[in-house]
């Protein structure tokens, strides 16, 4: 697998790119990428996946994510449940001058640029002030856009409400054989996950034995793999419960052995259980 380079064309009479968008999330497909630009990513509402560098992970009402230059992503209507919309700002570093956030004025923004190299996901009342403010730049002239995009930079660079996707020591380098590994075993879990997945099976898909599969898996992706595997199924889970089918067939049909143990690793993962959930979701 190699992950394919974007090329990305600024908006006409623009120094970046605005995208507002609609997508069917049955018809994503993987779609990971990258590009110099950095990427401020808003996912309106609902649910998905967010997979920065090597980070993997779902969100549950909606996401704000910032992507440093060449940090390589999947698009977050992946896996997502129901229509999925988006707008996205895509910028170079460089995009207002070569010096620019070299100013002063600029340090705090500039320092929010270096994080953003490990891919920072924002929550809490920066999330919701940013939500508002990157819908309003739909319905603004491109002068006004620059203006309020940078308020938006320095909101996010003062906010301590945000988690950094990937540990420094970590950093994704898109030319590691790890991601040929990872996306290999993706790929598996994807196909199997409704069946028992034996450990074995998996480590041999990276060539390594059972121990040092568990503790490669645990130092790239940040969680073990039963841990990951269960936040899969449970995900998939989650898309079954806005259907007519019962808790119970969900729970085998997501590779669950039993439904006392799928309720215990839902309420675990999402907060409530999956009734809860089911519930919630079709009042929406």
């Amino acid at each position: 697998m190699k992950t394919s380079f974007e090329q990305i064309q600024n908006d006409k009479g623009s120094s970046f790119r605005l995208l507002n968008q609609k997508v069917n999330a049955n018809d994503f497909p993987w779609n990971y990428h990258y590009h110099p630009e950095f990427e401020l990513v808003l996912v309106f509402d609902g649910r998905g996946r967010r997979h920065v560098g090597n980070h993997l992970s779902y969100y549950d009402d909606g996401d704000l994510v910032l992507i440093g230059s060449n940090l390589p992503h999947a698009g977050f209507g992946y896996d997502s449940i129901g229509e999925h919309e988006e707008i996205v700002v895509q910028f170079k570093d460089d995009f207002l001058g070569t010096n620019f956030f070299d100013k002063p004025e600029m340090l705090t923004i500039k320092k929010l640029f270096e994080r953003s190299q490990q891919g920072i996901v924002f929550y809490g009342h920066t999330k919701s002030i940013i939500c508002n403010k990157l819908k309003k730049l739909l319905h603004l002239s491109h002068f006004e856009r620059l203006l309020e995009l940078i308020l938006i930079f320095q909101m996010l660079a003062k906010s301590d409400e945000y988690e950094l996707l990937n540990s420094a020591d970590t950093r994704y380098d898109f030319n590691q054989k790890d991601q040929v590994r990872l996306k290999r075993i993706y790929e598996y879990v994807e196909q199997n996950y409704q069946n028992p997945i034996e450990m074995k099976a998996v480590a041999n898909l990276a060539n390594l034995t059972i121990p040092s599969f568990c503790n490669y898996f645990k130092k790239t992706v940040n969680q073990t793999f039963t841990d990951f595997m269960n936040e899969y199924r449970i995900n998939q889970a989650c898309k079954l419960l806005i259907t007519e089918k019962s808790i119970t067939d969900i729970c085998f049909d997501c590779g669950f052995a039993n439904a006392s143990y799928f309720s215990k690793v839902f309420k675990q993962i999402k907060g409530k259980s999956p009734l809860q959930f089911k519930n919630l979701v079709l009042r929406k």
